[in-house]
């Protein structure tokens, strides 16, 4: 029979533990079915998250003062801090973009971790196998509680959250400079993930300051507590919700987001000929056929119907109007609804009616841009009009 002592704290987070299992395989199921990779990834996570609470929700139940479990407690790594890290950053990518993939350059984010394991490896072959006696755990202290361990691990989760958010801004601005339905691609599961990984970080600091010495489980219960509670709410999360992720890959990322690009002299007055030539072309295509009536209108849709690439339109919009493409096309489509308005057609049809008819897709998307253009809601823009 295996040993396991019931009491408040070993339960609590045996809880967590069956709950972690359960999600994690609910997970890689969903990943399954919809060959969507992002739900894998979140599977790992979710199953690392289990195996970090492990050590103490075991030691809680007793096994740090029981033979063998002590020594399967002290031989296992149940603490990947070098793995989280780049598992979560991995996941975010796949969440970010429909067409992202692995690469062999991406395999140097788990050097660290694959090192770490490799070091535990070592010490079980020398304790177990070479020497016969515990020589590295003569201390009696757990390797995974190591300072040095638990210190460079959380500076990991710092690293990889300032990556993850950079990741996120990038992803944030291509898409505004790319769909004219960028506000319904806002990515609030996205949004709440960082959050969730911004409270971990916090609550990490604080249970640090109170209490620097990891192995002390008494002191620590309430800090793997709050994580569970997070990975928990993570996991759950990143279940029930669905990001709809972008597709880039005819886009040109790179030039769309650099900020910093040089030219020389000669370049930067043709390309200022042909950008203003271009923005010509750009602007009798969207009054005459008005084009911002489709909801869906994206650059790719613009390039082809001007003749050029869809990282040129990004470009033209970007330096004549000084505007992200969303908000360009938005500004037609508020002027379309105010023409409308100006006939007394919101008489006849509800405001929402209106926008959707001029080319938003939402309630909330109309009243930010409407503001953005005319400083007013709608409503109060009528009431001025009386």
């Amino acid at each position: 029979m295996i040993l396991f002592g019931f009491s408040l704290k070993s339960s609590l987070l045996l809880i967590f533990f069956i709950h972690g299992l359960v999600f994690s395989s609910l997970l890689f199921i969903k990943g399954f079915k919809k060959n969507d990779q992002a739900s894998y990834w979140l599977s790992f996570f979710t199953l690392l998250c289990v195996l970090y609470i492990s050590p103490f929700m075991l030691g809680y139940a007793g096994w740090y003062g029981k033979e063998p479990y002590r020594t399967i407690l002290f031989y296992i790594p149940f603490q990947q801090l070098y793995l989280i890290p780049p598992v979560l950053y991995i996941y975010f990518q796949f969440l970010l973009n429909a067409e992202f993939k692995l690469s062999r350059k991406h395999l140097i984010h788990f050097i660290p971790a694959f090192l770490y394991l490799v070091y535990s490896l070592t010490i079980i072959l020398i304790d177990e196998y070479v020497l016969g006696y515990s020589y590295f755990y003569s201390d009696g202290r757990d390797k995974d509680f190591d300072p040095f361990y638990q210190l460079t691990g959380f500076i990991f989760l710092i690293y990889y959250l300032i990556l993850t958010f950079r990741l996120f801004n990038r992803y944030t601005s291509i898409t505004f400079n790319t769909y004219s339905f960028a506000d319904s691609l806002k990515f609030e599961w996205a949004k709440r993930f960082l959050i969730a990984l911004i409270l971990l970080i916090l609550i990490r600091i604080l249970f640090f300051l109170i209490n620097p010495e990891w192995a002390q489980f008494g002191s620590k219960f309430w800090y793997y507590l709050c994580f569970s509670i997070l990975f928990y709410y993570i996991s759950i999360s990143g279940y029930v919700n669905h990001t709809r992720s972008i597709t880039l890959l005819d886009i040109g990322v790179n030039d769309l987001i650099s900020k910093n690009q040089k030219h020389s002299s000669s370049r930067d007055y043709n390309n200022l000929e042909q950008i203003e030539e271009l923005g010509k072309a750009l602007e009798r295509i969207m009054i005459e056929e008005k084009m911002y009536l489709d909801p869906n209108l994206s650059v790719y849709e613009l390039a082809k119907k001007i003749g050029t690439h869809p990282k040129k339109v990004s470009e033209i919009v970007n330096r004549i109007y000084h505007k992200n493409f969303n908000d360009y096309v938005n500004t037609y489509r508020v002027s379309e609804v105010i023409s409308k308005i100006q006939l007394n057609e919101h008489k006849q049809v509800t405001l929402l009616g209106l926008a959707l008819s001029c080319g938003f897709n939402s309630k909330s998307t109309f009243n930010r841009a409407f503001k953005q253009v005319t400083s007013q809601t709608p409503v109060d823009y009528i009431k001025s009009l009386k």
